[in-house]
């Protein structure tokens, strides 16, 4: 029997104390799964994602200046960004959530979950790291991060991509085709004021605080987001479960959909806190990292 396509997420623009958001949502069964992109994406590039965990309710939005959010009058730091999407939260009337962060959107996620600790139940971290405190990917590839370039040609994104992100779209060129058909381009203000949110950033001095159950993955081949990175947060993070997508690269999360989704749907799906640990460690079949 052919599988019923994916529920398609509503976009609309949510006005958060002067504040326009554009927020993706789509209903469905669950805790709602809040994902926070990467730097300069627009929601749709991990429309895959989304629908690789068909039936569950998300919500996405596209940070200010990133996608279709204009650019707001002044930059923010994480702890900003946090405060602003616990206020579209509120708007949007969802009390509890689970989170999902990649990449840049990681740390955003580590933030939201120490400073609204009562509003998150769970934690997805992905091709992330603990900020400032990390160790850093191939300098070629980073080089690159620091401007929306890849963004705004696409002929550059296909040049590129490989030894920006490494895995799947070095081995398999032709998948950024796709990708870069989903990206609106980001305007620079915007970008610019990601890196800013981020600069001097650490979560390392207190990841230890983080009482969330946490699944933690990384792709082997990362050239921006080295898998060490993942096992730091680990070793910090009390309750979690480490998971290394062998071969992986940098857009795991989206090129290795067979493989995560079901991974990261038993895990926010679990019945209780320890039987999530559990569940994504049976999946991989890994001994937990020691801490």
């Amino acid at each position: 029997m052919k599988k019923p396509a994916a529920q398609a997420p509503r976009i609309e623009f949510v006005d958060v104390d002067g504040v326009m958001l554009r927020v993706a949502t789509r209903e469905g069964r669950g805790v709602p799964l809040l994902v926070f992109n990467g730097i300069g994406a627009n929601l749709e590039v991990v429309f895959p994602f989304i629908e690789a965990l068909a039936g569950r309710e998300i919500v996405i939005f596209d940070m200010p200046g990133i996608g279709g959010s204009p650019v707001s009058l002044v930059p923010r730091r994480f702890s900003g960004i946090a405060a602003l999407t616990s206020r579209l939260l509120d708007r949007l009337g969802y009390r509890e959530v689970d989170v999902a962060g990649v990449s840049w959107g990681g740390a955003v996620a580590q933030q939201f979950a120490r400073q609204y600790r009562t509003r998150v139940r769970r934690l997805v971290l992905a091709a992330t790291s603990a900020g400032a405190i990390m160790v850093p990917g191939r300098p070629s590839a980073l080089l690159k991060m620091t401007t929306p370039r890849r963004y705004l040609s696409p002929t550059y994104m296909q040049q590129a991509a490989g030894e920006i992100y490494g895995g799947e779209v070095r081995e398999q060129p032709d998948l950024i085709a796709a990708h870069t058909a989903r990206i609106i381009p980001p305007r620079v203000l915007g970008y610019l004021y990601q890196l800013y949110a981020g600069m001097g950033w650490t979560s390392i001095h207190w990841l230890h605080r983080l009482k969330q159950p946490t699944l933690i993955m990384a792709g082997s081949d990362d050239p921006l987001v080295p898998p060490v990175n993942a096992r730091i947060l680990s070793m910090c993070i009390p309750n979690n479960r480490l998971y290394i997508v062998a071969g992986g690269g940098h857009l795991f999360m989206l090129h290795r959909l067979a493989e995560i989704g079901p991974v990261i749907g038993e895990f926010l799906d679990a019945p209780d806190a320890a039987a999530a640990i559990a569940t994504a460690e049976r999946k991989r079949g890994q001994a937990p990292f020691p801490t």
